[in-house]
């Protein structure tokens, strides 16, 4: 048997659809590894070649002759390296999720997903057929398993592939991030390694694609359950994971720990690699900002400029009556610490114009939240006007709180393309916003401290139409995002009247949530993909 064995862990940031892209990315991570890391194999993550998730590009003939068109390129660049690539292969047997192990040029080895995820945000079933076998190839001289993401987190998979005779398991996978998921991953993992007692090399993949956001965090699990090695989250690259052989048993050389990093930390992250991605795999010039002056807008735009730079961030504040001279003044100051191009455009003239046009229609009726929702819609039809002409895309400023309880105005703040916030709640957004400022202080204190307002009206409050935020925030994370009942929340302590009255509100906003721009997954269940609820429904809530 070999005295190593030397593994390059391929973290990639691919594109769905972008096949010949993915397979000279690709192409170039095995020259890298074989010729500069001299690497013994390479990992690539699942579904590599087409990126994940390819969704109803499946459906496409052409895009499987891409696939194949694909696969032969590398074929052609695997002299002296084997390379374990993830893609998907249509057979007379069925459509699959597969991994295959490709030595000079021969797929010498093939394994089908026996896994398909079809929850959240998964929906696999509606592709591929499920494998029912281990596949075993030998690497210099060991013998190593495959498995593909969420054969892992099932014991079968594991359990045969270790009666098989497997010294190691390599797990390509596509794991998208939420908060914590690290730390699940690593208990699936141990829970396998247990029942297994062989080592397991878990590849992800990195990279922002549409709403979900791949954190990479690859590692190598020894065969005693503890991580001996694990690449930087949130960061393309290829990581070396060197094992050796003692006495005839496999083991893995740790690498020294990195420092872990905080929560907010992560989903700041999380957060500028979804936008950056969103942003550059679209093509856009740059992005558009509404900066009111508030707390969601300055952390929005903290958030951009992290992820583009400076020059391609525009920020626009669009005063109104009711706008306090405070709120234009922190606007400008945080425009300022960040170096971005600011404006200042106000809306009195067009809010004043479609009065008087809708002068007639409004007669006799009482000024309500109507005239509140025409300054935002102004507002959106300027970001929209600036966008169009100058080939950028508007982020939307509104966070996950707002969203649900549908605390936001169709085509006004809602209008844009990408809504950098709508998954964090008000309540983590304070939090990201200390955290950005540990880094440089660019949001001015009041701006955290004053009292949230959408300032649509005189002395308006955020809390004149909500609970507070520190009550509304754990009301909606156990009603959307743990299914709790009314009876189940209200036993947390919160009061029955206010529960109702905030689940009541999500439900009847699911039509404007319907239409809101996608954005950024950090939570366990985000609106979009992840929560698929009915409009048009007579479920009552209990």
């Amino acid at each position: 048997m070999s005295a190593s064995l030397r593994i390059v862990m391929a973290q990639l940031n691919l594109l769905v659809g972008d096949v010949a892209g993915n397979a000279g990315k690709i192409v170039n991570a095995i020259e890298t590894a074989r010729d500069e890391l001299m690497g013994d194999v390479l990992v690539t993550p699942e579904l590599a070649l087409s990126g994940y998730p390819p969704e109803d590009l499946l459906f496409r003939p052409d895009f499987n002759e891409h696939i194949r068109q694909g696969l032969d390129t590398i074929r052609q660049h695997t002299s002296g390296i084997d390379v374990v690539v993830g893609y998907p292969q249509q057979t007379e047997s069925g459509y699959f999720n597969a991994v295959s192990v490709i030595r000079n040029g021969d797929i010498i080895a093939t394994y089908h997903k026996q896994y398909l995820p079809n929850y959240s945000v998964f929906d696999e079933k509606r592709y591929f057929t499920a494998g029912d076998s281990v596949c075993l190839v030998d690497i210099k001289g060991i013998r190593v398993a495959l498995s593909i993401c969420e054969d892992v987190w099932m014991s079968g998979p594991v359990t045969d592939a270790a009666q098989a005779g497997a010294q190691l398991i390599l797990n390509l996978n596509a794991s998208p991030y939420h908060v914590d998921k690290d730390l699940e991953r690593q208990e699936q993992l141990r829970l396998r390694v247990k029942q297994a007692n062989i080592p397991i090399v878990y590849v992800n993949l990195v990279g922002g694609q549409d709403e979900l956001v791949f954190d990479g965090a690859s590692m190598v699990m020894d065969g005693s359950g503890n991580v001996s090695q694990i690449a930087p989250a949130f960061e393309e690259g290829l990581y070396v994971a060197e094992f050796g052989v003692q006495d005839g048993h496999l083991f893995a050389y740790a690498q020294p720990e990195m420092e872990a990093a905080s929560q907010e930390q992560q989903v700041y992250r999380a957060l500028v690699l979804g936008v950056q991605d969103y942003i550059e795999k679209n093509r856009f010039s740059g992005v558009v900002i509404g900066l009111s002056g508030g707390i969601d807008s300055a952390l929005t735009l903290a958030v951009a400029v992290d992820a583009i730079g400076t020059q391609r961030v525009e920020a626009v504040s669009m005063p109104s009556r009711y706008t306090a001279d405070m709120s234009i003044e922190d606007a400008r100051a945080e425009a300022d610490a960040l170096g971005v191009n600011f404006s200042v455009l106000p809306i009195e003239a067009p809010f004043e114009t479609f009065l008087e046009t809708l002068s007639e229609e409004f007669s006799g009726l009482e000024v309500d939240v109507t005239e509140e929702n025409l300054q935002a819609r102004c507002r959106g039809v300027i970001l929209m006007a600036i966008a169009n002409k100058k080939c950028k895309i508007v982020l939307t400023t509104g966070n996950k709180s707002e969203m649900a309880v549908g605390y936001a105005t169709l085509y006004g703040d809602m209008a844009g393309g990408f809504a950098v916030l709508k998954d964090v709640p008000k309540t983590l957004v304070y939090r990201l916003a200390r955290y950005r400022n540990s880094i440089a202080d660019i949001i001015p204190e009041r701006v955290i401290t004053r009292p949230p307002s959408a300032e649509l009206a005189v002395d308006q409050k955020d809390e004149d139409s909500l609970p507070p935020y520190d009550v509304l925030d754990p009301i909606l994370e156990m009603y959307v995002e743990q299914d709790l009942s009314v009876e189940d929340i209200v036993t947390k302590g919160y009061d029955s009247e206010v529960v109702r009255r905030v689940i009541s509100m999500v439900e009847r906003n699911e039509y404007k949530r319907r239409q809101a721009a996608p954005g950024v997954r950090i939570s366990r269940r985000a609106f979009g993909r992840d929560r698929r609820y009915p409009i048009t429904s007579g479920y009552i809530v209990t």
